[in-house]
């Protein structure tokens, strides 16, 4: 990639942002300048970008940069991007799709369940208040969660203490105190559950709570219990853990035969031609992941859908910080788990075949998503389970 084809790039870049609105600049910049990096910078070529677009935006430089370096590390050629000093985007040029795959899944299987966490909001104090109903202050914990995972403070009260069964069955902190919500962004208030959740259980409960988005009504009550606890495709819940529990028993069954996972081309012949998909992959709600001109993450079919859903993981995470929304997060993960069914057939080796440097990464990649998907459930206060 060329300096100006990778100032095109970037271009690409802000302009999407600015489409989709995680940007709200009116007039968006007509060129883009990247040059070496000065002292203290690294990789290949720098940009200043963000600095320029931070104050109209409205936003503080470094969570303009990070909104799009997750855009860029996506981008066919690029290897790596790292946002230094105030807010220099550092970008690293690579020769291909399988140098990417493999940098991603060992970015998050390095970084564990602490995947997508990051300190854009470091040093920040968020007041949060719930009303006093279970809903929202389920809602309120998820949100705290998601919030500290991106560094901020957030400061709980409740208009009144939590019930016993909230704290004792749905996980909800004791320890808030009652308070009005004066000086907060305003008080949490969703659309309240029909019926009591706590007869579902902690992690069935939280999730019937946190999955519809917070204007629409749970379904919760007589029948529509049920489906939260049916281990069958029909219940999300059931498909995010059981998706889970199918990649931890992925690397316990390759213990047996002795090999482990290894980041790389999931093929034998590594990048091979394939044609994708037409159209945007999106994710209701968060916008699209992938657009043209980003380029297939993996020659290989049965993860063309799992490929950009990880890579946006971060993204997704901040937008549900921002937004005050684990619905977000928990629809992602819905996602996740749907796109990842299609490869788990074939990460083990089959009959008398020996596993190969493809079984590795397929392995590797399970497991990458198997930590996104734990990593996630965490955040929601929901249990991801070893066995299913």
């Amino acid at each position: 990639m060329t300096p100006v084809e990778l100032s095109r790039t970037v271009l690409h870049a802000v302009r999407r942002a600015v489409d989709e609105g995680e940007l709200a600049v009116a007039v968006p910049p007509e060129r883009v300048v990247v040059a070496p990096p000065g002292p203290g910078g690294c990789g290949d070529y720098a940009t200043n970008v963000a600095l320029q677009l931070a104050r109209p935006a409205g936003q503080p430089a470094p969570a303009v940069a990070e909104l799009l370096r997750t855009r860029l590390i996506r981008t066919d050629g690029i290897s790596d991007v790292v946002v230094t000093g105030p807010g220099f985007l550092n970008i690293s040029l690579d020769g291909g799709a399988d140098a990417r795959l493999a940098r991603l899944v060992r970015d998050i299987l390095r970084a564990g369940p602490r995947y997508g966490h990051s300190d854009t909001l470091a040093g920040q104090t968020v007041e949060l208040h719930a009303a006093h109903d279970v809903r929202a202050v389920v809602l309120m914990d998820a949100v705290a969660r998601v919030l500290r995972s991106q560094g901020a403070r957030p400061r709980l009260t409740c208009a009144g203490p939590p019930e016993d069964a909230w704290v004792r069955i749905l996980g909800v902190p004791s320890d808030i105190p009652a308070g009005t919500g004066t000086g907060t962004e305003g008080p949490l208030r969703p659309v309240p559950a029909p019926a009591d959740p706590t007869p579902l259980g902690r992690d069935a409960a939280r999730w019937a709570l946190l999955h519809p988005a917070p204007h629409d009504r749970p379904h919760i009550g007589d029948s529509q219990s049920e489906q939260h606890l049916a281990q069958r495709e029909t219940n999300p819940l059931f498909r995010v853990r059981y998706a889970h529990a199918r990649t931890r028993a992925l690397l316990r069954n390759a213990a047996d035969p002795g090999f482990t996972p290894e980041p790389g081309p999931l093929t034998p012949e590594g990048d091979g031609p394939l044609t994708p998909e037409p159209g945007p992959l999106t994710l209701e709600g968060d916008g699209p992941l992938t657009s043209e001109g980003d380029g297939p993450l993996t020659a290989d079919r049965d993860a063309q859908g799992l490929l950009p859903l990880l890579a946006d993981h971060p993204r997704v995470l901040a937008a549900t910080a921002a937004h005050r929304a684990p619905d977000r997060l928990a629809r992602h993960l819905v996602a996740v788990a749907d796109a990842l069914a299609p490869l788990l057939p074939s990460v083990l080796p089959l009959g008398d075949e020996k596993p190969s440097a493809a079984h590795r990464a397929r392995l590797a990649l399970a497991e990458a998503a198997g930590t996104v998907l734990a990593g996630g459930l965490s955040l929601l206060g929901i249990d991801a389970p070893e066995h299913l």
